[in-house]
């Protein structure tokens, strides 16, 4: 027998070996290993990991493109379409893998949680405002829990990873912004799963409400910006109804519950929002790619190591009361997903945190040019007329507020000051709206005495 005939023979050997009964073996191992580890970690998560979610992803492929609705929209779409049936089926197929996340508990909670610790204070101060931590224990444990959040920046979702690290493993509804190799391995392996904002077809509508339902239905936790995209106003936006609809739509009153737990964030500083503003002026889109918010952040945290950069001042969260769908099913009769977005973003706006930028910015854009004694009655006027429960002030200081925020502001080139007047800068009052707008809805109607701006101030003499 020749020599390489042989060497042939036992590679195929090898190979076979390896693949019936090496690789299996190691697959094993290693699912032990986990399965092990999970168990572990279950213990100490105040809502366990789901076997849904631990599940492999191709029988996750293979559970959502054989589910009944998925088979009848393949049928309808291949009629609608004019294509044969299995063209349609790899279409839904190619749909499925779009979507389906690849969770790894050792991805989640060995990296993504400590970089995002890391990321969220090297960045921010973090404050967490309103939590009620006896209203979120209360939910039954069998329920799903939904987090449903305003939409401020691409931070939102590593700052809330690193708050609701010792609740459970989230798992987020994703934009296209994030399908960029490598980050969209990541992105899945840490749960989360995409969406299209422009649905292709009703086929892509049916794969993604199955998905949703199917993890609704098995209890995974979830979070999801109902405004589908970042707001280019600062403002809270409308919600968006379609990921609401498709867990109301086949949900069970007598099964397991839904809760939604509202979730409110500011920020003193958002990383985008030259480029949200920006977008605000051309109808609204912009591309605010992950790339630029990556390479931002690394630029920034190399300058903060060196001691040339400080933080942005806070970052505030606040989590709001538990809304149960098997609630407001009973108290609402028809259609729940309108009055359900609607509740939702009024508890959301309520528990929105008041922060030094976003404050002293309205002041400058309703009162104009001030000095800091004029500001700082300004400030405690308007604080006298706030929900004190949402300010979150450096300190609880006012004064020491009005340092921070200006030092801020006049940094970036948003005020000048002259002779001791700050001064809003007249090209940069769109950034001042931007920050002021996270804010407005909390600000009552000034009374009579206060609804004139303040004076502007002339220069001492001399000076």
């Amino acid at each position: 027998m020749p020599l390489w005939l042989l060497i042939l023979i036992l590679l195929f050997a090898a190979v076979t070996f390896a693949s019936h009964f090496l690789f299996p073996s190691v697959r094993w191992f290693f699912r032990r290993r986990l399965e092990r580890a999970v168990a572990r970690l279950n213990k100490r998560l105040e809502r366990p990991i789901q076997p849904f979610k631990l599940a492999r992803r191709y029988d996750m492929i293979q559970r959502l493109i054989y589910d009944p609705q998925v088979s009848q929209a393949i049928a309808d779409h291949a009629h609608a379409t004019g294509i044969p049936e299995n063209v349609a089926f790899e279409e839904a197929r190619r749909y499925a893998r779009e979507i389906v996340p690849s969770f790894s508990a050792s991805a989640y909670f060995g990296f993504a949680i400590r970089a995002a610790r890391l990321l969220s204070n090297a960045l921010y101060n973090v404050r967490l405002v309103h939590h009620d931590e006896a209203a979120l224990k209360a939910i039954a444990p069998d329920a799903t829990v939904v987090f449903v959040m305003n939409h401020r920046s691409n931070m939102d979702y590593v700052l809330v990873t690193y708050l609701a690290a010792e609740r459970s493993a989230l798992s987020y509804a994703v934009g296209e912004w994030a399908q960029v190799w490598p980050l969209s391995r990541l992105i899945r392996a840490m749960g989360a799963y995409f969406i299209r904002r422009r649905t292709p077809n009703p086929l892509y509508s049916t794969v993604l409400a199955c998905y949703v339902k199917q993890s609704t239905a098995a209890g995974v936790t979830q979070a999801m910006f109902p405004e589908g995209r970042l707001s280019v106003s600062g403002a809270l936006m409308p919600p968006k109804l379609g990921l609401l609809r498709f867990i109301i739509d086949d949900f069970d009153p007598d099964g397991r519950d839904v809760v939604f737990v509202p979730v409110a964030l500011n920020y003193d500083r958002v990383l985008e929002d030259r480029i949200l503003v920006n977008a605000a002026k051309h109808g609204g889109r912009f591309r605010a790619r992950i790339g630029v918010v990556v390479a931002k952040s690394l630029k920034l945290l190399w300058l903060r190591s060196i001691g040339r950069k400080h933080r942005f001042g806070q970052a505030a969260v606040s989590f709001g009361a538990p809304l149960s769908l098997q609630g407001l099913r009973a108290e609402t009769k028809g259609d729940l997903t309108i009055p359900l977005a609607r509740t939702l973003n009024r508890r959301i706006g309520a528990i929105v945190p008041v922060l030094p930028v976003p404050l002293i910015s309205w002041l400058f854009l309703t009162r104009g040019a001030m000095t800091r004694q004029d500001l700082g009655e300004a400030l405690c006027s308007l604080l006298e007329r706030m929900p004190m429960a949402n300010v979150q002030l450096p300190g609880d200081d006012p004064q020491k507020a009005i340092t921070v925020a200006l030092a801020h502001l006049t940094g970036r080139g948003f005020l000048t000051l002259e002779s001791d007047l700050y001064r809003p800068v007249p090209d940069q009052t769109d950034l001042l709206q931007f920050y002021a707008s996270s804010i407005k809805h909390l600000i009552p109607a000034p009374d009579a005495a206060n609804a004139a701006p303040a004076k502007e101030v002339s220069a001492p003499a001399g000076s």
